[in-house]
């Protein structure tokens, strides 16, 4: 049975179109056990909830990703309460993004400086999203003393300097469907390299659909192809892909609801 680690399920268009029904069906028939459902403005944190609160197989963070920080603001104490929630299993996702937004980058540090004191203080994990801000972002991990409360760098796509040293404050290293595609062997070399009792799958659907489903809308159905990949890259079975990233996940997330 397979976890995707991270899907925005009230972004899909299915969603909208025909309900969350058919895609956790969908999932379930393709052996997904869990998803986490992952917040990324708290003005949508409701509407989430109310897609995903009452499915068991759904769990679902809190947090403002950095590049909605500018348009939605960033409430500390409203995320504070939010993240203590006994369903919230998870604070994020947070982190920093120059790639897309260099105009905003103090008030990114802010929001993620706020979310590494929050994790800590509701000890739950964070989700981290980080691009082209390499040492930005373990600087500000390390500043913040996060090897306290762990995580993952969800959707993984920097260096194996990057990865390594995310690895030393005990946080996992996701992979997400990029790695399938043509242009990502650093990213495989990675997979190659990190340990698999280190790694998580995820989808971070609806987007980046890994082949054969590229260019499609990402489902958490579609998480296998990312563990048929993985498993390639370190010699083992699928099986044994879902089976470690399954057992990590919920080490990591341990609000989590496990199957019986």
């Amino acid at each position: 049975m397979f976890v995707d680690s991270h899907c925005h399920l009230d972004k899909l268009k299915a969603t909208e179109q025909h309900g969350i029904a058919q895609v956790l069906q969908d999932a379930r028939n393709a052996k997904v056990e869990h998803m986490l459902c992952i917040g990324v403005a708290l003005d949508d944190f409701a509407q989430m909830q109310n897609i995903v609160g009452t499915h068991a197989d759904v769990s679902y963070s809190c947090g403002v990703h950095p590049l909605y920080v500018a348009k939605h603001g960033f409430a500390e104490a409203e995320l504070a309460q939010l993240c203590a929630r006994d369903d919230v299993v998870a604070v994020g996702e947070t982190g920093l993004d120059y790639y897309y937004d260099k105009d905003h980058i103090p008030e990114q540090q802010e929001s993620f400086a706020r979310h590494i004191e929050i994790a800590n203080q509701v000890h739950k994990p964070l989700i981290i999203h980080t691009r082209d801000a390499r040492q930005d972002t373990i600087a500000m991990l390390r500043e913040g003393r996060a090897e306290r409360c762990r995580g993952v760098m969800h959707c993984f796509t920097e260096s194996m300097e990057m990865a390594e040293q995310a690895l030393d404050l005990g946080f996992y290293i996701s992979i997400s469907g990029i790695v399938t595609f043509a242009s990502a062997e650093e990213l495989r070399d990675v997979v190659r390299n990190v340990p698999l009792e280190r790694l998580l799958i995820e989808t971070d659907a609806p987007w980046l659909a890994p082949v054969p489903h590229r260019g499609k809308e990402n489902q958490p159905a579609y998480v296998s192809h990312v563990a048929e990949c993985v498993a390639k890259l370190k010699d083992v079975s699928v099986a044994e892909v879902a089976a470690v990233t399954r057992e990590n996940f919920y080490q990591l997330f341990r609000g989590a609801n496990r199957a019986s």
